[in-house]
């Protein structure tokens, strides 16, 4: 039997179905909606177990004082913590909205009809995960693989060939532990006589170029693991992930160190193994190839320098012996 959606809709009870409120709104538009008070109990919007709430409205109007409690009480719902959530209020109490309350989006009273249920939909789009032959959805990270394309916030990413197998591999492995061995057999092939070290390598690249989209965990002696998205962690899902990529800043620090965010114990043994083994990953991918050819000379050319130098330094030393 399909699970039975619904939007819930929560604020102060006498007001809940009031003919300009977001329940008799969404209503008209075919939505199914369940009300709840802000001092009842969550659980009492699922009336069985196939139901599954969409999204969340919370009508705080000119209270948006209480909007940050009650989605608190909200979330205590274990089939409500990962709901995406809005909160309705007043042209004049917007200045009142705090952006660490927690919901993903915000709503001005009186509604548009079909904004507000735009901005539903988009919540909850951004809130989805799902896997087809054809597409794959981790939190803002699209990837369609007839197309073999990769987007983040809406914001295409251009991937080599490993690349693109890689991600497509630890999205389908979400939440669960994959070792390098793993990686190398499943992307590289049983044929591939390279070291792990080009996994971590190419995990670095994507690091790079994808930002705090990807929430890919280090774990040492084991492998990576893909872990969930944190919907709502500086705004809405995507979109500072898009602005990042927009500004070129996840392409410039493949650590997240500008972002403040913990460097993985890994990620300086992943440094070293790519100067080591520059030359590791050797791939039919002409990009992949420039890249190991690039590290390549720019290593010759830190060994020539030095050459160089120390060669100059020991002239010095046998003249002034003389």
């Amino acid at each position: 039997m399909a699970r039975r959606s619904f939007i819930a809709i929560v604020g102060h009870g006498p007001d809940l179905e009031r003919d300009e409120g977001a329940a008799s709104v969404l209503r008209s538009l075919g939505a199914d909606v369940r009300t709840l008070d802000l001092w009842d109990d969550p659980p009492r919007l699922f009336l069985d177990d196939e139901s599954k709430a969409r999204a969340i409205v919370v009508e705080a109007l000119d209270r948006p004082d209480l909007a940050a409690a009650a989605l608190r009480a909200l979330r205590r719902e274990p089939r409500l913590e990962e709901v995406g959530a809005l909160v309705a209020v007043s042209v004049a109490q917007i200045a009142r909205i705090e952006p660490s309350s927690g919901f993903d989006d915000f709503l001005l009273v009186p509604y548009v009809p079909a904004e507000l249920y735009a901005r539903v939909r988009l919540v909850e789009w951004r809130r989805s995960e799902f896997a087809t032959e054809e597409r794959v959805k981790v939190g803002a990270i699209v990837i369609d693989r007839a197309a073999h394309d990769v987007s983040v916030g809406g914001m295409h990413v251009p991937l080599t060939a490993k690349e693109f197998a890689l991600l497509s591999y630890v999205c389908e492995r979400r939440g669960k532990v994959v070792s390098r061995t793993e990686l190398l057999r499943r992307v590289w092939g049983s044929q591939y006589e390279g070291g792990a070290r080009t996994v971590d390598i190419h995990v670095r690249r994507l690091r790079a170029k994808l930002g705090a989209a990807l929430p890919l965990v280090t774990l040492r002696g084991a492998g990576y693991r893909l872990e969930s998205p944190v919907p709502g962690s500086g705004g809405p899902e995507g979109a500072d992930a898009g602005r990042a990529l927009q500004r070129g800043g996840a392409g410039a620090d493949s650590h997240g160190e500008e972002r403040g965010e913990p460097r993985d114990e890994d990620e300086d043994e992943d440094e070293e193994s790519d100067e080591d083994e520059g030359g590791d990953g050797e791939e039919s991918d002409e990009d992949e190839e420039g890249d190991d050819e690039g590290e390549a000379s720019a290593r010759g050319e830190r060994r020539s320098g030095t050459s160089e130098s120390t060669s100059t330094t020991t002239g010095r030393e046998r003249r002034i012996t003389r």
